[in-house]
């Protein structure tokens, strides 16, 4: 298949980079659904084009009406730019603009930019609503209306917001949601706001992307970051994007691993917008090895051919592992997805098991025996038996997060 076999114009298929040479998967499904102006709700996989998706059938119905606009609401600023630049790759050699409107930029610079009246505004709700309401931007010829990472503005809390947004849309518009993962919660909200959508699917729902090979690592909680400083030294991976809850944690998690000699820096929500910038660039370009990311920054990263990206720490919602996963692995890209994890996070990879319906058995790591024990619940726990035979216990322990694989999977 290819992209003019989806009714593209000629001009539009001829502006996209030499790089994309046919149509991924929900790409295929998307856009003709689009070019037929209907609301769609799509779910992909994280790295599987979903932007191109939204993006050429948005700037074909753009490209004979350029007094029209499109909205594309994200949920992080990190990700606004993401966006903006994957646009401008095609927007260019076609006379088309767009505009970054999000927090942490001067505002006189995006007043600016919204008097040459650009055709695509790509925006964080806050920034989008601070505008809207000193009547510095008009909605009216908004026809086009995208919610990149949809399940990240629920869950972020930004529903609010959006709902506020679609009010002072026009009555007729074309909507489209896109996520690698959706709730009952988010299709119930998404509908309410949308007419009739097409409910599109380029992969089993809620699952990560084929060509991810993921493997999980039982280890102590206090021997996480030794492991990993050891994981990236043994597998002389080129960059990792490292995962981890709390922003507080981040910094010096960053220092122990310069300390050992990996060029480290991380990326969270204390930085100025500056900083991020910078600490982005300096990843992007290669002259930093590793970034430890929270999951607030996490969904504007994007990587060509990011080799392996790690759970330092298993996020607390499911869902976030998708997208954890999906750094890495795009674009038919091959990748690896590996996670520390301790016996308190025993909850969270049954969840991660339930929502994904995979077994994502665990391993030991070797140099790195586990002699923590499994939580009893009790609020004290037992002395320790110095004479118990830590290998057996090791082996025991282990089994707690193999589920119900038979008892011949759990060994070495």
């Amino acid at each position: 298949m290819s992209f003019s076999s989806l009714s593209l114009v000629p001009k539009l298929v001829q502006a996209l980079p030499k790089n994309v040479v046919k149509p991924t998967d929900i790409q295929a499904l998307v856009i003709p659904q689009m070019l037929a102006e209907k609301d769609v709700l799509a779910q992909a996989n994280t790295g599987s084009g979903k932007t191109l998706a939204y993006l050429l059938p948005l700037l074909q119905r753009l490209l004979p009406n350029p007094d029209q606009q499109a909205l594309v609401l994200v949920p992080t600023r990190e990700l606004a730019f993401q966006v903006n630049d994957s646009v401008g790759k095609i927007t260019q050699p076609l006379g088309l603009s767009s505009v970054v409107l999000c927090g942490g930029v001067d505002k006189a610079q995006q007043q600016t930019e919204l008097a040459q009246r650009p055709n695509i505004l790509i925006a964080t709700t806050g920034r989008l609503l601070d505008l809207l309401s000193a009547e510095e931007l008009s909605l009216k010829q908004v026809k086009t209306l995208i919610l990149d990472e949809a399940d990240r503005l629920l869950d972020m809390g930004f529903w609010p917001d959006v709902q506020a947004i679609a009010k002072k849309l026009p009555a007729q518009r074309q909507m489209a949601m896109f996520s690698a993962t959706f709730s009952d919660t988010l299709k119930q909200k998404a509908t309410a706001l949308m007419s009739a959508p097409v409910a599109l699917t380029a992969h089993q729902e809620n699952s990560t992307n084929k060509d991810i090979a993921e493997t999980l690592y039982l280890v102590n909680k206090g021997s996480k970051a030794k492991a990993l400083i050891e994981l990236i030294k043994q597998n002389h991976w080129s960059q990792a994007l490292v995962f981890i809850g709390a922003k507080e944690n981040a910094d010096g998690l960053a220092k122990k691993l310069n300390k050992a000699g990996i060029t480290t820096n991380a990326l969270h929500g204390n930085k100025s917008q500056s900083e991020r910038e910078e600490t982005l660039a300096q990843f992007k370009s290669g002259q930093t090895q590793v970034l430890i990311a929270t999951d607030l920054l996490a969904r504007g990263i994007h990587i060509e051919q990011l080799p392996v990206v790690i759970n330092f720490e298993l996020p607390m919602h499911a869902e976030t592992y998708v997208h954890r996963v999906g750094r890495t692995a795009r674009a038919g890209e091959q990748g690896v997805a590996i996670s520390l994890v301790c016996h308190g996070e025993a909850e969270a990879l049954n969840a991660i098991r339930s929502l994904t319906q995979r077994e994502l058995p665990v391993q030991e790591l070797d140099g790195f025996p586990v002699t923590d024990k499994p939580s009893t619940g009790e609020s004290k726990r037992a002395p320790r038996d110095k004479k118990a035979n830590r290998r057996t216990n090791s082996k025991k322990s282990i089994k707690q997060f193999q589920g119900k694989r038979p008892n011949s999977s759990a060994k070495r």
